[in-house]
């Protein structure tokens, strides 16, 4: 596409004036004149009524004038944008997260980050609670599993996958469940939810489950679980070390539902800050290396 012409030609659309638009370019006025006049041969339309006292845009230069703003406006977003891919991060950053997986995950990579830009002035509040970022003025927001529908921006940055284990203490005395059917007799340690979910054929099933200990820590829940007081779901990142040292034994696994997400989610804003791009993008590249499992990785 030739460019010859089009931001003088928007100046004096804007200024409806040849001179005054020539001294906001820093150009002659002669020359403001020969690159529309140019423009306009290009285009074999007028663009301008010209007369001694008033100059105003043709209707076909209004049409052109409000695609060419809209050109313009997105190259001054581009340079911005580049800008500010080059400055670096400084001023508060605000950040919620889960308890466990924040102290596990995220916090971690956090003071990393910090270490790298030490002018940011990070608040990271760890919650279960879903909190509004709007209301409470945070900047991003991690969020595991399914997302409700909302008016945030959510970027995955990696996946969890729920696991049902036990003992082999607790298998070699009440034996190991084959089927969903068969979870009714065993003792099932609770989170906050009072039913656990799993996929069959494709057909998700949301089972209740009953036993003697109910909390809403998942480390209390692995602890009575590794020492044989019954059969647990929870996500990857509680159990899995423990799968693979042999302290628990993944059960049911042809029930298992697919991997799902844990996100980054953001207020919408056209210019996303520097400092919470680079940090998404930080926490995106570090938690897909250290996830081990990574197969089902969303987009």
């Amino acid at each position: 596409m030739n460019w010859e012409g089009v931001s003088e030609f928007v100046a004096v659309a804007e200024a409806e004036s040849f001179t005054t638009a020539a001294k906001r370019l820093g150009i002659s006025t002669a020359q403001v004149s020969r690159q529309v006049s140019a423009l306009e041969a290009r285009l074999s339309t007028k663009l301008f009524y010209r007369t001694t006292r008033k100059v105003s845009v043709t209707e076909a230069g209004q049409v052109y004038y409000q695609h060419c703003r809209q050109v313009l406006d997105g190259l001054k977003e581009a340079e911005l944008a580049i800008t500010n891919m080059q400055s670096t991060p400084t001023g508060k950053l605000k950040i919620t997260a889960p308890v466990t997986y924040g102290e596990r995950s995220v916090a971690p990579l956090v003071n990393n980050f910090v270490a790298k830009y030490p002018l940011l002035d990070v608040e990271l509040h760890l919650t279960n609670q879903v909190i509004n970022l709007l209301d409470e003025g945070f900047d991003l927001a991690i969020r595991l599993g399914k997302l409700e529908n909302s008016t945030m921006i959510a970027k995955r940055l990696t996946s969890r996958t729920q696991y049902v284990c036990a003992s082999p203490d607790y298998l070699a005395k009440f034996g190991e469940p084959h089927s969903l059917s068969e979870l009714h007799q065993h003792n099932c340690l609770q989170g906050t939810l009072g039913h656990w979910r799993f996929q069959d054929k494709g057909k998700v099933y949301n089972i209740k489950v009953k036993g003697n200990i109910c909390c809403n820590s998942g480390r209390v829940l692995v602890d009575a679980a590794l020492k044989g007081l019954g059969i647990v779901q929870l996500p990857d990142y509680y159990v899995l070390p423990f799968i693979e040292s042999g302290q628990l034994v993944s059960l049911l696994r042809q029930y298992q539902e697919p991997s799902e997400g844990i996100w980054a989610l953001y207020p919408q804003n056209r210019h996303l800050s520097p400092k919470v791009r680079l940090l998404i993008d930080y926490l995106a590249d570090e938690l897909g290396h250290t996830n081990p499992l990574q197969t089902n990785h969303g987009s």
